[in-house]
């Protein structure tokens, strides 16, 4: 689609239509507001603040007739967002959490920290995010791998439901009996299909977890060799990370760290379980106890416009096997570049339970889940070494089975074909064409209509 003039017109016919939310453009009071979001600022052609599943209609139905792109923020952590032009509808005002039992019912503008700290008081969870200010939206319709994705699978493995308006204005309980296709896309294939208004849930019964961090040694191998031999047969309630970061990395503090994560208070059954990682020599004890689930999500502080973060040069794979090849190369990786990261997060358990057919996420095979990269900082990173930094990574890339697009700073539009199998792109594309033709909702990992 491409966008035309937005009228002073134009704009007073979309504000006779809005019952509770609000209608902001350039040149009003609240447009440089309106137009941040956590990761950046924006320059959308207009920014609708929608309070009410009516107000989502009478967005889209202005953006069609208007031939606007329509991006949707939840959370704002998308780079997405910075893409020029077309109409954002910001939910962030619909954000409601509902508990009935084991039903929770989520706004499609809460984020994962509220929801973490509601679940709480009921001594219940669902797998997020590492990160509160993200979006529960965003994360589960792009898969959701989490804290606990071993004891529970992905967001989108626990969502049964959900409230969505399609582009043609119809609002729709979309349940694997009454749109399985659609509820099948939803489940992983991104933002493409129509505008969540409420996502649907089943919880876990979470009294707290057991959250440990351990230091490692100057050459990480060892430890990392360890840690994967000992995931093999790990309980499913235990789930690991490893993280290298440099000063500058505002997702956490700098240095090498192995932290992990046990869904539940038994912290004599965690420690027993994490024992052969401690046997290793350099490993060293940081923390180790019972938490409140919402207390191990990350604060991570939003982007200063003043001062924005460099580029990104690197990538994300998820590994059906952790060798000691794939080791090497992303420790290698790391250590050549000073000013890069290194991430891998432990997979298994009830992630590969679900059948790869049954979601449009890729990789349910896969053991882990690598990132890395190194920031582009201009004077540091000449032509030369952006391309060998590249090669770097994707000889490490080809090791794995999939990417994770929300792990992805990139709007490449060609992202798309590393993110899904040909036979998953082919069935999103075929449903993207059910429900949306005219790919209104294309400012994302964008499935074009079959």
């Amino acid at each position: 689609m491409s966008g035309v003039p937005v009228t002073v017109t134009r704009v007073t016919d979309l504000l006779s239509d809005f019952a509770t939310g609000k209608v902001v453009r350039p040149g009003d009071a609240e447009w440089d507001a309106a137009r941040r979001f956590h990761s950046g600022i924006g320059v959308p052609t207009v920014v609708i603040r929608a309070a009410s599943v009516d107000d989502v209609r009478a967005a889209l139905r202005y953006a069609v007739a208007e031939r606007l792109d329509v991006m949707i923020r939840g959370g704002g952590h998308s780079d997405w967002g910075a893409v020029p032009g077309g109409l954002t509808i910001d939910l962030s005002a619909m954000n409601g959490i509902t508990v009935d039992g084991t039903l929770v019912r989520i706004g499609g503008g809460a984020v994962w920290g509220d929801v973490a700290r509601e679940l709480a008081t009921h001594d219940l969870g669902i797998s997020s995010g590492d990160t509160a200010s993200v979006g529960v939206g965003g994360l589960t319709l792009g898969g959701g791998i989490g804290w606990m994705v071993r004891a529970w699978g992905l967001a989108a493995d626990q969502l049964v439901g959900a409230q969505v308006v399609t582009v043609r204005g119809e609002v729709l309980e979309v349940t694997d009996a009454s749109h399985p296709d659609l509820l099948w896309a939803l489940r992983g294939g991104g933002g493409n299909f129509a505008v969540v208004t409420r996502f649907d849930f089943r919880a876990h019964a979470l009294p707290g977890v057991v959250a440990a961090t351990f230091g490692v040694p100057d050459d990480p191998r060892p430890a990392l060799r360890a840690l994967r031999d000992m995931m093999g047969d790990a309980p499913r309630e235990l789930t690991v990370t490893f993280m290298d970061v440099p000063p500058m990395d505002p997702s956490a503090p700098p240095g090498a760290a192995i932290e992990a994560i046990w869904a539940g208070a038994d912290e004599a059954a965690a420690r027993v379980a994490l024992a052969p990682l401690l046997a290793v020599a350099g490993v060293t004890e940081v923390e180790f106890g019972v938490r409140s689930y919402p207390d191990v999500l990350l604060e991570m502080p939003a982007a200063d416009p003043e001062a924005p973060m460099p580029g990104f040069i690197g990538g994300n794979t998820l590994v059906p096997d952790l060798s000691d090849a794939a080791i090497d190369a992303l420790v290698r990786f790391r250590q050549a570049n000073e000013m890069s990261v290194m991430f891998l997060r432990s997979l298994g358990g009830a992630y590969a339970d679900v059948p790869q057919e049954q979601t449009a996420f890729p990789a349910r095979h896969a053991t882990w889940f690598a990132m890395a990269g190194a920031f582009d900082i201009p004077g540091l990173v000449d032509d030369a070494r952006r391309a060998a930094i590249t090669a770097d990574w994707e000889a490490i890339e080809v090791l794995g089975a999939g990417v994770y697009g929300n792990f992805t700073t990139s709007t490449d539009p060609s992202w798309v074909s590393r993110m899904y199998a040909p036979d998953t792109l082919a069935r999103l594309a075929v449903i993207k064409r059910a429900w949306d033709p005219a790919n209104v909702f294309c400012r994302n990992h964008n499935v074009a209509p079959a």
